[in-house]
């Protein structure tokens, strides 16, 4: 069990599943820059995380912006939606009558990915949620923006070890401050950290201090 100090952005796993170097970049270094893709990404979100909104349609009611966590796996953030859809054998939810079974929705603004970045971190939602609502949830939705449309996920074992292996690995990365090299890839080219990354892929430095130097705040 991790304590609340030790936890990491649930986020996160995205983007180590995408890249280790780019989250060690965004969660060690704290580094960040906008591009397009980024700055659409959080407009979508915007409209998405609104706590104070619950939409009720039928037996399925609509919580936005859950926050949720695992002491289990040291990771905390937010649903960016999570359906309770009444039925029998689901589970009590305080302040609604009835059971109730859980899915979780993860929005992007983009099309599915050939990896599994979006998927581990719908994953890594459903584990927190059933550690929390002490319940099973074998399926999510991803909702990608340009298509429109919902991809359904199932939550299979092999999926839940390798996002709880992910998760592990990134607490050990995190715990030694070390930010990983990478081979260069093609997907280096829509990653808003490549102006970042890049120039010293291949170096010794870390990222932030050539970051410093470019500013001339090396010491």
């Amino acid at each position: 069990m991790y304590s609340e100090e030790e936890y990491l952005m649930l986020s996160g796993i995205q983007h180590f599943s995408f890249c280790r170097r780019q989250w060690a970049l965004i969660h060690i270094e704290q580094q960040w820059a906008e591009n397009m893709r980024t700055a659409d990404g959080n407009i979508m979100h915007r409209n998405v995380h609104d706590a104070d909104f619950r939409e009720k349609r039928g037996d399925t009611v609509t919580a936005r912006a859950m926050a949720v966590s695992s002491s289990r796996l040291g990771i905390s953030g937010e649903c960016d939606a999570v359906e309770f859809r009444k039925c029998t054998g689901g589970i009590g939810v305080f302040g609604m009558e009835g059971k109730y079974s859980v899915i979780p929705i993860e929005y992007k603004r983009g099309a599915p990915k050939e990896d599994e970045s979006d998927v581990m971190q719908l994953t890594a939602q459903a584990i927190c949620l059933e550690e929390m609502l002490c319940c099973e949830i074998p399926f999510g939705y991803m909702f990608y923006g340009e298509t429109r449309r919902r991809l359904k996920v199932e939550f299979g074992e092999e999926l839940r070890r390798r996002t709880e292996e992910a998760i592990g690995e990134m607490h050990k990365l995190y715990a030694r401050k070390h930010t990983p090299k990478v081979k260069r890839t093609k997907a280096c080219n829509a990653c808003s950290l490549k102006n970042i990354c890049l120039p010293v892929l291949c170096g010794s430095k870390k990222a932030s201090d050539y970051v410093n130097e470019m500013l001339g705040l090396e010491e």
